[in-house]
């Protein structure tokens, strides 16, 4: 009877003895709910998700810190070229003053370069900017050749005021101020405004081919006339007005005496009417001993 009187006892709680009582005290553990019902989802995940997961997350580690570092592009650059899209080939066409190193050198392109990633309107600019370049292009095609097409300036004549000398194209705009000895053919020019008239005496002298080879330089004088300076050292003064009419003459005048390689050091073509000769002082001295100081006049003067 106790034994029984004990059990009702323990079944029929009283409430304080439930409240104190340890929730789910005499729940069997088969019928509880588990707590982190994402516990059982991962347990139907393949063996391998955890690497996969520990890689992946290893991968944006490095991916960050390379985009951090500033080394994004190199990385890319790198696994597109090992892709096979670097720039294995250059194609130039169109250059001739400048050379190949130049344009290289403004293209930037570096091992490891990739066609996909290169900055071809960055080139473009650069090569722009180089002074013999009047117009460039720059074409990719894939996956490895970059082709490169320039227009260069063409030079025109050597402009020369005060010691600086260079090269100018037919408008008189200034390509360079690096001369060398691949341009001596082109006439020199002298003088401020000399540049803008070059196509002016260049003109003139073309229409007279026996004398081009044998002109130095043209002087534009105040702005309005030429002064010619030839090889052996003669100026010839040359009129404002009618210059091809002028030296038509003077190689009229050297075909018949020879004028151009006698003993003078200047020839005055501005007048009309007449040209006057200044000899050398040696064949002055010459001459005034030979005519006894008499001199010769006429519509042609030639102190000859």
């Amino acid at each position: 009877m106790l034994s029984l009187g004990r059990k009702h006892n323990r079944d029929r709680m009283t409430p304080l003895e439930a409240e104190l009582a340890p929730r789910g005290r005499g729940v069997s553990r088969l019928h509880r709910q588990p707590v982190w019902r994402s516990a059982g989802r991962l347990a139907d995940l393949p063996q391998w998700a955890g690497s996969a997961a520990a890689l992946g997350f290893l991968t944006l580690t490095i991916g960050y810190g390379i985009v951090i570092g500033g080394h994004g592009r190199v990385v890319s650059d790198a696994l597109l070229s090992a892709a096979g899209f670097g720039i294995e080939a250059v194609k130039l066409s169109g250059q001739r003053e400048i050379n190949e190193f130049q344009i290289l050198e403004a293209l930037e392109i570096h091992e490891g370069t990739s066609l996909a990633l290169f900055d071809a309107d960055g080139a473009l600019e650069r090569l722009n900017q180089m002074a013999w370049v009047k117009n460039a292009s720059v074409m990719k095609f894939y996956p490895n050749t970059l082709q490169i097409k320039i227009e260069e300036r063409v030079p025109y004549a050597l402009w020369q005021r005060g010691d600086l000398v260079s090269i100018v194209n037919e408008s008189g705009d200034v390509i360079t101020d690096e001369v060398d000895g691949r341009y001596a053919n082109l006439l020199l020019v002298v003088n401020h405004g000399a540049q803008r008239r070059a196509e002016e005496i260049n003109s003139a002298l073309e229409k007279v081919p026996a004398l081009r080879p044998r002109v130095r330089a043209a002087f534009l004088v105040s702005d309005r006339r030429w002064d010619l300076q030839l090889e052996n050292g003669i100026s010839i003064s040359l009129p404002q007005n009618n210059i091809d009419a002028a030296l038509a003459d003077l190689m009229k005048m050297d075909e018949e005496s020879g004028l151009l390689a006698r003993d003078i050091v200047a020839i005055d073509m501005r007048l009309g009417d007449r040209v006057t000769v200044r000899l050398s002082d040696e064949a002055a001295e010459q001459r005034k001993i030979m005519t006894g100081g008499r001199k010769r006049s006429g519509k042609k003067e030639q102190d000859t």
